[in-house]
């Protein structure tokens, strides 16, 4: 016998035939049996709860295969540029001042999403500027792609920069003509301030409190949690999900996004290694950055960019230090995976993956490439050949496919390529990397199956995949890239009770309508944790 019971729905399992059924029936925190509305009816007794779906989408869960849980949580506790609205540098500073003023003296005022090619005036504020809306409070503005931010005078003596530090490997202090600190940090030098300008465990807790509760509101019911803050970072989340304030299960990478690799090393002498853990929290790869970003244009390039000639990115490490940790990673049995963008960032990552192979040889690793931004075909046969699971981002080309033409042109067309993934066999999985774009899965659906940016412009067109093929992409693929698709990922008989239903039909639906559908009901583990208000849950 069920305890609910879904009926009459399209029942959209992406299991291994991609069937459709109308009706599913769970017991507990499992699906017991996946049929049609008659054969489920047998279930139904007394006390189960029916839910009719009134020809609704019913599908797995969604697995966000790489976002950032805190660091999506901790921005919601400061300004949020992109939910703020703002588009001009004088808003911002409004905004800033606003957030000082209820903000004790010597903590922190905090903004995230700043995209200056947003701003009306198409650029950051100035320390100077900063500095006018506070000198008793350290500022931080952290840029859309996470991999910049600009602070003022205050914030840059906390983090020991002055017009002597010297620009770190693979970052910049920016400077003006005089050789002052104009207060804009670029990769590593951001990465350091982003550390030094850390949150209590107080503010960790409820960071993770209301990212979870988002994300379940959008059907997401398992995240690939790509790193924050360090050890303290890693701890808190095993907290909240201890105590119920998360919600979503973790498989939680071992990345800091200050110095990863001294993370991955101290990690690997205390006894952690991938696997460790249950359903609802599990260690996930050994993770460091290859390069910078697609979005600001630092990823680390083969060629130079379209528009700007000699400049080719930047790397964060050269091919001995990146081969030295993360080989040493999967000797001792870590699945690895480093954030690559750049096809030049790629290439180096594969050659490490195969070298760590050679010395050390292991069947099913299934080591993995966060974003695989710009992977040419030769790029994609090697993938296939070692057995790589790349993590594109199908939401960028609709939130950043505009800028993407403009910096790499036709290199487009090899940009997240999940087109070239699937005809080559290579499992995939879709990640959103909140909050550097939206968290919506269907918005990922939608830009896989569209490849259209906001303002319509095609965003390499021949790697649009198939609806179904996208909706793998967020379930049973994400499952696979954290060895887990033996419990859940698709709707069968057996499997964790993890499911979401939608407004509408999604495979009936016009490609360009999916990211309009709606989540109406999230469950996980059995358990219904988010229901849109208005609909009733019948009981037969």
């Amino acid at each position: 016998m069920a305890d609910i019971v879904f009926l009459n729905g399209q029942v959209v399992t992406a299991d291994p035939q991609n069937r459709v059924a109308e009706a599913v029936a769970v017991s507990g925190n499992r699906i017991v049996a996946v049929g049609g509305n008659e054969e489920m009816r047998r279930h139904v007794h007394a006390g189960t709860r029916v839910i009719d779906l009134e020809g609704r989408s019913l599908l797995p869960g969604f697995i966000d295969a790489h976002l950032h849980i805190t660091l999506y949580g901790t921005n919601k506790l400061g300004v949020d540029c992109k939910a703020a609205g703002i588009d001009s540098v004088d808003g911002l500073l409004e905004a800033l001042k606003r957030q000082a003023e209820r903000t004790p003296a010597g903590s922190w005022v905090r903004a995230s999403g700043f995209d200056e090619n947003r701003m009306k005036e198409r650029r950051y504020p100035t320390r100077q500027e900063l500095d006018e809306v506070s000198t008793e409070h350290p500022i931080f503005v952290m840029r859309t792609c996470a991999h910049h931010s600009v602070v003022n005078s205050r914030a840059l003596a906390l983090a020991g920069f002055d017009e002597h530090t010297p620009d770190p490997q693979g970052g910049r202090l920016d400077r003006d003509e005089t050789g002052a600190l104009t207060g804009l940090l670029v990769e590593t030098a951001h990465m350091k301030m982003f550390e030094t300008a850390a949150f209590s465990e107080e503010e960790y807790r409820r960071a993770l409190r209301l990212a979870s509760d988002d994300f379940v509101a959008a059907g997401i019911t398992s995240v690939h949690d790509a790193g924050g803050y360090g050890p303290d970072n890693l701890q808190a989340m095993q907290k909240a999900v201890r105590s119920g304030d998360v919600k979503v299960r973790i498989y939680a990478m071992i990345c800091a996004l200050n110095e990863s690799d001294a993370f991955v090393r101290r990690m690997m002498e205390a006894g952690v290694v991938t696997g460790l853990g249950d359903e609802r929290f599990r260690i996930g790869p050994a993770k460091v950055f290859v390069d910078g970003a697609s979005t600001a244009a630092t990823m680390a390039m083969r060629q130079p960019y379209d528009n700007r000639p000699g400049d080719c990115g930047i790397l964060y490490y050269n091919r001995d230090e990146l081969h030295t940790i993360l080989g040493e990673a999967h000797a001792k049995g870590f699945q690895i995976t480093a954030h690559a963008q750049g096809d030049r960032a790629i290439d180096l990552l594969l050659d490490c993956i195969e070298d760590a192979l050679r010395k050390h040889p292991r069947g099913n690793h299934r080591h993995r490439i966060e974003h695989a931004g710009v992977s040419a075909p030769d790029l994609v046969e090697r993938m296939a050949r070692l057995g790589v699971v790349p993590i594109p981002n199908p939401a960028f080309l609709y939130e950043y496919g505009d800028g993407y033409v403009r910096s790499i042109g036709d290199r487009v067309s090899h940009m997240y390529p999940v087109g070239d993934f699937f005809q080559s066999g290579i499992v995939s999985a879709g990640g959103s990397d909140c909050p550097v774009t939206d968290f919506s899965p269907l918005l990922g659906i939608h830009a896989a199956a569209n490849r259209r940016s906001k303002s319509g412009r095609v965003v390499g067109d021949r790697q649009r995949i198939g609806v179904m093929e996208a909706i793998r992409l967020f379930t049973v693929n994400g499952a696979y890239a954290s060895f887990e698709e033996d419990i859940k990922g698709s709707i069968e008989a057996g499997k964790l009770a993890d499911l979401v239903v939608l407004n509408g039909r999604i495979l009936d639906a016009a490609p360009e309508r999916i990211r309009d559908l709606q989540v109406e009901l999230t469950m996980i583990d059995g358990e219904i944790v988010y229901q849109k208000q208005g609909r009733e849950v019948m009981k037969g």
